[in-house]
């Protein structure tokens, strides 16, 4: 079987299509891909049996939190060990530490234990998203990767359909620690091909760990997300505790900053950021993470609530978006890949952006699906246009030594960006709900929303017909203000596209000037028996 590695100049390309060893090696990474993305919302539907086996329901938000900090925290991690140790090595362990996480979470006794494996999980969930997308920039150059952009598109359209629908099947009918067990196979399975046909080069390098900077990055990050985790739920945005952790992650993120500019090996070298295209498509990126992380949380309530979808309809309903974002993608991507030409995308998204949730701020009570269908399809449209993008250019704008780093910062920014948007929309999505509960049904309506101003079908269904009614218009009043902030964000995106300069992708070719450590890599084939 064909073996897939790094090559320097000289090294003969293949014609025509793929060598099957590099589709094995895209397949296994398209899997990784996939076991990152699905987690979450296969575990989110499991929850309500989760807490019924376990008990616990007053921790029941650690569950996720725990996943999404650990993710967060690593992820920068992560790519700087690969740039220095090896991509493949690094990215294995990765994905070994994200299936033992699995295990152990599938056999937890107790909520605690469940927390704690969920943070091992997201330990090792925070290298698979970025050795992904590291080391497609190591073995595929920038000019020919915007043709896979559709597969990774694709990898994310079925996690967000598919996620809710398998995560259901599973705890109905193999319980509720298979929705953590059905990674196993899969890791495996991208384990196995990994392992067997990708070679890149081995790294060994004498610096050392820069720890202080790595403990700064983590106390900043962590404190971030736990206040757009807290912030209007567990405690009010005003609150003392929500002050600290403010003052904490900005004193923690200052001194992180000041100490990469003395560090030897800094986790993230600052330099990168001296690229405006770099530094731009972070900017973008983190505003595709709140604005679609935002409107992929509030859509299927709407449907539910107002248009009277059911659960597993609201995920179907979302097609509309993930099938014009699919599209949209391959169709960037084939068109970044034989012209070389990418800046039009970022312009063209950002403007979609704006325009497809304006309109879906529009939406009220008597908005029928197909007019929705319509407005979602144009912020999948604008989606399709931004999310690999973004990641191409952030790429492309480095050196090879830099990849990793380059990877993870982008992942993290729209990580950061989902946290932020899921925050501060959902914030504004309640106090809307509940000021208009008020206003139809007075004392009566503020109460209902007491606890929460999201309702499930089964709590809607027993409130009276006008109640019921009132809760509806609540809802579009809610979805209408984050849609509209999102808006505004976009608009963001859209002015920063305007400046991005477009920088030649670099080729298949021999080694161009500034390649860092080595030549220009590209996949090349080498036959073994």
């Amino acid at each position: 079987m064909a073996d897939i590695q790094a090559a320097g100049p000289g090294a003969e390309e293949p014609a025509g299509q793929q060598p099957r060893s590099m589709r094995v090696v895209l397949l296994a990474l398209m899997i990784t891909m996939m076991l990152a993305m699905l987690d979450n919302m296969i575990v989110g539907t499991a929850m309500p049996t989760i807490v019924g086996d376990l008990g616990g329901l007053e921790h029941l938000s650690w569950v996720v939190t725990a996943y999404t900090l650990a993710t967060a925290a690593s992820t920068p991690l992560w790519g700087k060990f690969g740039d220095m140790y090896g991509r493949k090595g690094v990215f294995m362990s990765s994905i070994v530490l994200f299936l033992i996480g699995s295990a152990l979470s599938g056999m937890s006794q107790d909520m605690g234990q469940l927390i704690a494996f969920r943070a091992v999980q997201g330990l090792g969930a925070g290298g698979l998203m970025v050795g992904v997308m590291a080391i497609i920039g190591d073995l595929i150059p920038p000019r020919e990767r915007g043709k896979y952009q559709g597969m990774m598109a694709g990898v994310m359209a079925l996690a967000m359909i598919g996620g809710p629908l398998v995560g259901g099947t599973i705890t109905d009918n193999w319980g509720w620690r298979w929705s953590f067990y059905i990674n196993l196979p899969l890791g495996v399975v991208a384990l196995a091909a990994i392992s067997a046909v990708l070679h890149l080069p081995k790294k060994r390098t004498q610096a050392r760990i820069d720890y202080l900077g790595a403990a700064l990055l983590t106390v900043g990050i962590t404190a971030i997300v736990l206040v757009t985790t807290w912030g209007g739920t567990e405690y009010a945005w005003t609150s003392t505790m929500i002050m600290e952790l403010i003052g904490i992650g900005v004193a923690a993120l200052v001194g992180f900053v000041f100490w990469q500019t003395k560090a030897a090996e800094p986790v993230v070298p600052l330099h990168i950021f001296r690229s405006r295209n770099f530094t731009l498509m972070s900017l973008i990126g983190f505003i595709t993470g709140f604005v679609m992380f935002g409107a992929t949380l509030f859509l299927p309530l709407y449907q539910q609530s107002v248009q009277k979808a059911s659960a597993t309809n609201s995920g179907l309903l979302l097609l509309p978006m993930l099938g014009a974002m699919l599209v949209t993608s391959m169709v960037a991507g084939r068109v970044t890949t034989n012209t070389g030409r990418y800046k039009a995308f970022p312009i063209v998204g950002g403007a979609l952006m704006v325009v497809g949730l304006y309109l879906m701020s529009l939406m009220d009570t008597g908005t029928s699906r197909f007019t929705s269908g319509v407005y979602m399809a144009v912020v999948g449209l604008g989606m399709g246009c931004l999310m690999q993008i973004t990641m191409l250019v952030a790429q492309n704008s480095v050196e090879m030594k830099d990849m990793g780093v380059a990877s993870s910062s982008t992942t993290l920014f729209r990580t950061l960006g989902s946290s932020f948007g899921v925050a501060i929309m959902g914030a504004l999505f309640n106090s809307r709900v509940q000021e208009v509960m008020s206003e139809r049904s007075g004392a009566l309506g503020a109460k209902v929303t007491e606890q929460s101003a999201q309702l499930d079908a089964a709590s809607l269904e027993k409130l009276p017909e006008a109640l019921a009614g009132a809760y509806r218009h609540a809802v579009s009043a809610g979805t209408h203000g984050a849609f509209l902030l999102g808006a505004g964000v976009a608009v963001l995106a859209l002015v920063a596209a305007l400046f991005v300069k477009e920088v030649p992708l670099k080729g298949a070719g021999p080694k161009e000037d500034g390649a860092g450590d080595g030549a220009a890599v590209k996949a090349a084939v080498v036959e073994a028996v």
